[in-house]
């Protein structure tokens, strides 16, 4: 498909939207902001909820595509899960259907499958299309959200990238995120490749940089033209030094998800 010009990205004010505001124009894209927060350096950006079906629909007409990061990131009771991730996934999806946008790359998260046995040194990949496991009511709204996914493209013909993220920050924090860091250039260049690749009907990716002690299988995601350029491995060393090397008899270490499966952080995350 040609590349999409006009791209409304909700969760703008995120950290990972905030990141990918500020890389994603150079790829050639006219960003409209969606989040609801609002964001004074953003002057011409929407304040909306994902609640407010009108605001969405405004949100996504004339647009040639979405990238879906709104919403809540970590644990939370099931009817604020409800609300945000699940009801608001589908408001977008429906106003993203009402006014003719074909592509959505919508963020996922490696905690749809995090109760998945994470591969220990010498094991195989994780293979791409790993069935839900999820974690937390967080990983359920994932894995709900590529499920609504599947059916739209289905349904309606709305194409749609899936994307399992596994941790997007500037640099990895802990010794399991070695395995499942994207850097922020990494996180453009997999979420350029999904708004531009053709045919991908519903395709779920994994998204994380080329990482040395990379868990999962980056084939897919590399099919949609991804080339990632990083990878976690210079700082391995000092992490490993402070934090220790992941335990096997610790769910924590032993699970995809980490700590999410045993003592998942709780939003909003508490002040330090």
């Amino acid at each position: 498909m040609p590349a999409p010009r006009t791209v409304l990205l909700t969760g703008a004010a995120g950290g990972l939207g905030t990141l990918m505001r500020e890389l994603l124009p150079a790829y050639g894209y006219e960003l409209r902001l969606l989040d609801v927060t609002p964001m004074e350096d953003e002057p011409d950006a929407i304040t909306a909820d994902l609640g407010d079906r009108e605001a969405l629909r405004e949100a996504v007409r004339g647009v040639d595509a979405v990238i879906h990061l709104a919403g809540i990131s970590l644990e939370a009771p099931f009817d604020m899960i409800l609300r945000a991730n699940i009801e608001g996934t589908y408001n977008l999806y429906e106003a993203a259907r009402e006014e003719g946008v074909r592509r959505i790359v919508f963020a996922s998260s490696n905690h749809a499958i995090g109760f998945t046995p994470r591969p220990l040194p010498g094991d195989p990949l994780l293979p791409d299309g790993a069935p839900h496991r999820p974690d937390t009511f967080y990983g359920l709204s994932k894995s709900f959200g590529e499920d609504l996914a599947q059916l739209y493209w289905d349904r309606h013909g709305m194409e749609t990238v899936s994307v399992r993220i596994g941790s997007c920050f500037p640099e990895p924090t802990s010794v399991r995120m070695l395995s499942l860091w994207m850097s922020p250039g990494d996180g453009a260049r997999l979420l350029h490749a999904a708004l531009t690749a053709r045919d991908v009907g519903h395709t779920v990716v994994y998204g994380s940089s080329a990482n040395t002690r990379l868990w999962w299988d980056l084939t897919t995601a590399r099919s949609l033209g991804y080339e990632p350029q990083d990878d976690s491995e210079p700082y391995a060393e000092r992490l490993i030094a402070e934090q220790g090397e992941l335990r096997p008899d610790d769910p924590a270490h032993t699970r995809l998800g980490g700590h999410f499966v045993t003592d998942p952080p709780l939003w909003p995350r508490p002040a330090s």
